[in-house]
């Protein structure tokens, strides 16, 4: 089942495409780490996915069905967008009252548990939060809707190190709990190794790599030997990034078989390094000798 599906999708902003000629097939069951470069087209495409924009161009489907286009669908999306916005005149009690009334799926109970086992004091109002609780609020309420797809938007871009720990850690228990679909979009990649199982990368405003965290690692790897043509690389060996001195070459490649060319060295890589690679070499190109003294 495919939780998220866009083809050709674009939105356009004045003279320039946030986003342009995307395609994307995101499963359900997962939780997807969406990556890039600022500028990219994250935001957009998860405002697209909740229903927040409207496409310029193509077309996207969200659990089945156009977003936005009614309350059956808005319920079926959390979204937690960035800066995890809450209102600061409203208390803890009076968000959830309100998240009661605004959603069909509401799970009260859920609600209220979270907020206990948190230490959130329901009299408190939201702008006396911290910036950590402020972010288990919206996480809250977003996982208390009881949506089929969670979307978030650089929920702990603001946090420190414990409470985006503690975020992050709650977020994989609801989704071990609760079994919903997420995207998490982030900058940072050391958060999307521990809670991410599927990657998208996405730059300049198009899908670059999108897979299972474990197949990219499987089929990614770094050659190193002697300085070398990268045009006689084989067909079935796809250069992402390359870099030369007089006397090596270092290529990073996605296979589609195994290397079994001796004059390599072969290693594995990190989802960090996979990450970076994608994000320095945009159009994923064999590119031209250059020497790097």
């Amino acid at each position: 089942m495919t939780v998220l599906r866009a083809q050709g999708l674009g939105k356009k902003y004045k003279r320039r495409w946030a986003l342009s000629g995307c395609a994307l097939d995101i499963p359900a069951g997962h939780v997807s780490g969406l990556v890039g470069p600022n500028g990219a087209g994250k935001s957009t495409l998860l405002n697209l996915a909740a229903g927040m924009l409207t496409p310029t161009a193509g077309t996207i489907e969200v659990c089945g069905g156009v977003p936005g286009s009614g309350p059956g669908q808005l319920a079926k999306v959390g979204f937690v967008a960035q800066n995890t916005p809450v209102y600061p005149g409203l208390t803890v009690a009076e968000h959830l009252r309100l998240g009661a009334h605004l959603n069909p799926r509401w799970d009260d109970a859920l609600a209220r548990d979270r907020v206990d086992r948190l230490g959130l004091d329901p009299a408190q109002h939201a702008g006396k939060l911290s910036g950590g609780q402020r972010a288990q609020l919206a996480l809250t309420i977003g996982l208390a809707k009881r949506p089929e797809l969670l979307l978030l938007d650089e929920p702990v871009a603001a946090l420190d190190p414990l409470a985006r720990r503690e975020f992050l850690a709650d977020l994989m228990e609801a989704v071990a709990e609760h079994g919903l679909s997420v995207v998490l979009s982030s900058h940072l990649v050391s958060d999307l190794e521990r809670v991410c199982d599927h990657l998208i990368v996405l730059v300049d405003s198009q899908v670059r790599v999108v897979g299972e965290v474990e197949d990219l690692l499987d089929s990614h790897l770094r050659l190193t030997g002697p300085r070398r043509d990268l045009d006689t690389l084989p067909a079935d060996q796809h250069v992402v990034s390359a870099s030369h001195t007089d006397r090596q070459t270092t290529v990073l490649v996605r296979a589609e078989a195994p290397v079994l060319d001796p004059t390599w060295t072969v290693g594995r890589l990190t989802l960090e390094d996979l990450v970076l690679a994608y994000m320095s070499n945009p159009t994923a190109a064999r590119p031209a000798l250059e020497v790097l003294r």
